[in-house]
């Protein structure tokens, strides 16, 4: 079951008002240094992992917010220094962060103390369901009384939030627009440099990126011998649906029509379940042809992709990623009807998915047979997907970091101390 929902947010942000309050006049009461204060809300990783790494590289000092032990070991691992977000000394650091990074909300920081800061919001993936105030979702409060009035507060709030943005990096002038849209951003805040996060999918050669992705696999699923046991890795990441169940969470029945098809061609299937969203996805008896690499496992999974052969997922943004490597993508919407009226589309969704998209798992799974046993199938999803990530993607040379880092200094930060 889901663990977080917009409504229950929504609550625990009004509730927090007199806070907020409080932590904006402290904040500007604090002057501001030179350092760069990163936060991320899927863990140490993502483009606020690739823009740290590069900001440190060239002599700033950055410090990583985290907010768990787990956190505070993969940052030391990687040389990170660390404080926890959440205190005092979380509130002073955001406070004193001359640039603050953030991939999710301005909660991957303290949340008290971001009122003057130069804020770059890296996002986390190219919109294709409505984000921010395109999507009714955000602004959802519980049923109670005066729960319009709330609604319009949470609106407001969020609108104030995003007026802190000074950089937002966009894929290409199309996700430009919707991320100008949803945030309520003049069209100078949004520049189009390509994002950080998927450097990763496009430096060194694809033998050295398939290489690099079996590695972390295996380090991260026991048994995998270079990257998988199988002939072929499948990986199914559904996204999330705001605390709902999801509704293509497989039968028994199909468990036992997923593991054939697996077994018969020699795959195996990664359940990449949403962070806000893990839970019922394992098989009913366990099978080697299925492993789990939710968020509690891998925290970022865009590095891993160059070792996935082929993409299941419904409205899951890696569905744009997944063609910067000619990865062959299949889309399982059950809902795409529902989900359109209740959080929304940018465009149709058969723009992205085609007009084939299975509902069941009975149709993926013939989908599926023919892609894995049809070479020429398997070329013309690769094509497809190539294509409509072209259209996303402006950039695939792996320097979008080092725009982004340009474009920040470009708006007045400061070189490191004793750069030339």
């Amino acid at each position: 079951m889901a663990s977080f929902s917009f409504g229950t947010g929504n609550a625990a942000k009004l509730l927090r008002i007199p806070l907020y309050a409080v932590g904006r006049i402290g904040a500007l009461l604090v002057p501001r240094g030179r350092r760069w204060v990163f936060g991320c809300g899927a863990g140490i990783g993502d483009g606020a992992l690739a823009l740290q790494r590069h900001a440190a590289a060239v002599g700033h000092d950055t410090v990583w917010l985290t907010s768990t032990a787990r956190e505070d070991r993969e940052a030391a691992a990687l040389g990170i220094r660390t404080i926890r977000k959440n205190g005092l000394r979380g509130w002073w650091a955001t406070a004193r962060a001359g640039v603050l990074v953030v991939t999710h909300g301005l909660g991957d920081v303290n949340r008290y103390a971001n009122s003057g800061a130069f804020v770059v919001q890296l996002w986390h993936g190219i919109p294709l369901k409505r984000i921010g105030l395109d999507s009714p979702a955000t602004t959802q409060v519980p049923s109670v009384p005066g729960a319009p009035q709330l609604r319009r507060l949470i609106a407001f709030l969020y609108r104030s939030a995003a007026r802190r943005i000074r950089v937002l990096p966009a894929a290409s002038h199309r996700s430009r627009g919707r991320l100008e849209s949803a945030f309520r951003l003049p069209d100078d805040r949004v520049i189009v440099t390509g994002e950080p996060r998927v450097d990763v999918l496009s430096a060194g050669s694809p033998e050295e990126r398939r290489a690099r992705a079996s590695a972390i696999l295996r380090e991260c699923l026991d048994g995998l011998d270079g990257g998988t046991d199988a002939s072929r890795t499948l990986l199914y990441a559904p996204t999330w649906r705001d605390g709902a169940a999801d509704p293509a969470v497989p039968t028994a029945a199909e468990w036992v029509e997923i593991i054939r098809v697996l077994e018969q061609n020699d795959a195996v299937l990664l359940v990449r379940s949403h962070p806000l969203g893990e839970g019922g996805y394992a098989p009913p008896l366990p099978s080697r042809r299925v492993r789990m690499l939710g968020a509690s496992v891998l925290a970022d999974v865009t590095p891993v992709l160059p070792a996935v052969d082929i993409l299941i997922t419904d409205y899951s943004s890696l569905a744009f990623d997944a063609g910067l490597l000619a990865m062959p993508v299949l889309f399982l919407a059950p809902d795409a009807g529902e989900y359109a009226r209740t959080r929304g589309f940018y465009g149709r969704f058969e723009d992205v998915a085609g007009e084939d998209a299975a509902t069941t798992w009975g149709g993926l799974l013939s989908q599926l047979e023919q892609l894995l046993a049809d070479t020429d199938a398997f070329a013309s999803r690769s094509a497809r997907s190539a294509t409509l990530s072209a259209e996303m993607h402006a950039f695939r040379d792996g320097r979008n970091t080092r725009r982004v880092y340009d474009a920040i200094r470009a708006r007045g930060i400061p070189a490191p101390k004793g750069a030339p």
